[in-house]
């Protein structure tokens, strides 16, 4: 199996197909071969594994995912700039890599890759978000998520409860899926460097969610708790309608009580009380 050990230096494809990093679609290049190679092992053991990557680039971490073993590699690539310097790679790759130039927040991933696959991406800061939230809603379509996102969002997905960072997005997450923050990447490592320090997080879907609850209502609770996060419950959940206070004292919560002092478990058990409502 080819190691790509055929391919020119990243630096090298940049300045030849003129990839300057567009500010428009989020890019920051991660050039370290040892960073990348660290990333594509996070999943576990690639062999004969299909993957599925976001924003690909020069195709940096595209090649380290390609060696370390997977039998095939879906890439979604906006930037029709790149696609040229991802050919190379697939061709050095035994054409293992197959690049769609799509938007990835229009794509249907089950559709394109035709099977349970990985998701491992260096996610532009400007969609990782609303990608994060998508797949996580489909989470049933993948084995783990690998995703790299600037430390701010990092902090939030893997935030415990009374923590200024504990939010929706820590919530949503954790109930779906086993989160676990994986390390921290300096400025200095991408081309050009970013003003923030990168974090690389994993996320293994759960068979079952962490709790009963159903979500739709799960968001809109966790929604109108957050969207007031300094009032106590018993206020910021008037928005909902009903009688906030006896709603809380039924599900076992002080209605005393902030959104951030709630544990995923609670918040599951007060969304199901206001569904059953």
């Amino acid at each position: 199996m080819s190691d790509g050990s055929s391919l020119p230096p990243l630096r090298d494809v940049i300045n030849t197909y003129g990839l300057r990093a567009e500010k428009s679609l989020g890019q920051n290049f991660l050039l370290d071969l040892n960073l990348t190679g660290r990333i594509a092992r996070c999943p576990g053991n690639l062999q004969g594994e299909t993957v599925l990557e976001i924003g690909p680039g020069p195709g940096g971490l595209t090649r380290a995912i390609l060696a370390a073993g997977a039998k095939r590699l879906v890439a979604i690539e906006k930037d029709t700039r790149c696609l040229a310097a991802l050919e190379e790679v697939s061709k050095a790759f035994e054409n293992r890599l197959t690049v769609h130039n799509e938007d990835a927040l229009e794509i249907d991933e089950a559709e394109l890759v035709g099977e349970k696959a990985h998701i491992i991406a260096n996610l532009p800061y400007n969609v990782a978000t609303p990608l994060l939230i998508k797949w996580l809603k489909k989470r049933e379509d993948f084995k783990s998520m690998t995703l790299m996102f600037q430390k701010e969002v990092a902090d939030r997905i893997t935030a415990e409860p009374r923590t200024k960072a504990y939010g929706r997005l820590s919530i949503i997450s954790q109930w779906l899926c086993h989160v676990s923050r994986q390390f921290d990447i300096s400025p200095k490592a991408f081309t050009p460097p970013p003003k923030v320090v990168s974090t690389v997080v994993k996320l293994v879907p759960r068979d079952q969610p962490a709790f009963p609850a159903d979500l739709n209502t799960l968001e809109r609770v966790v929604g109108a708790a957050f969207g007031q996060r300094r009032k106590m419950l018993r206020a910021s959940l008037k928005s909902l309608g009903g009688n906030a206070e006896e709603i809380l004292n039924s599900a076992g919560i002080l209605p005393t009580k902030r959104a951030e002092e709630l544990s995923v478990e609670e918040f599951c058990r007060l969304s199901e009380v206001y569904r059953t409502r």
